[in-house]
């Protein structure tokens, strides 16, 4: 089941996180361990006629995700990766180019910064929701294109 959560231009443009707050306070309350991998966002920001900019692109759309994302930093594991979900929020967070021939372009030295910083938060949140964690950080790791040594899980 996918749940969505649905953002317009008010809500990006004033910084209000009611609407995710309420779907992701919801979930909590509920059990966070069944909504894994099953949250989108459904994104209505209209951009100009003729604006070439991705939706990650537009300053106002990515201070939104980082206001989000210092709220829950865990986000991550709710996020419906096969939908794309993971790799659209990282890329609000990291900065990247776009190319016509490779896709998304993420600056490599901010996205190990910002993979390990996931790592360590979602390891932490991840124990105290008494959820096993190795596996699915090695899988986030694998989808932005990094392998994990399983002895950097020994370390904490």
């Amino acid at each position: 089941m996918t749940i969505a959560i649905a953002l317009n231009t008010d809500s990006i443009n004033t910084l209000d996180l009611s609407p995710a707050v309420t779907v992701i306070e919801q979930l909590l309350q509920e059990g966070v361990a069944t909504y894994e991998q099953q949250l989108t966002f459904d994104i209505d920001y209209p951009l100009e006629p003729g604006d070439p900019r991705e939706l990650s692109e537009v300053p106002e759309l990515r201070l939104w995700f980082i206001r989000l994302d210092a709220k829950y930093p865990w986000l991550l594991f709710l996020l419906d990766w096969k939908a794309g979900e993971l790799g659209r929020y990282t890329a609000m967070l990291v900065p990247h180019q776009f190319s016509s021939k490779e896709g998304i372009q993420y600056n490599p030295e901010a996205l190990e910064i910002f993979l390990m910083h996931k790592i360590f938060v979602l390891t932490d949140w991840l124990k105290q929701q008494e959820i096993p964690s190795t596996s699915r950080l090695k899988s986030m790791a694998q989808m932005l294109g990094y392998e994990l040594d399983e002895g950097l899980f020994e370390m904490f």
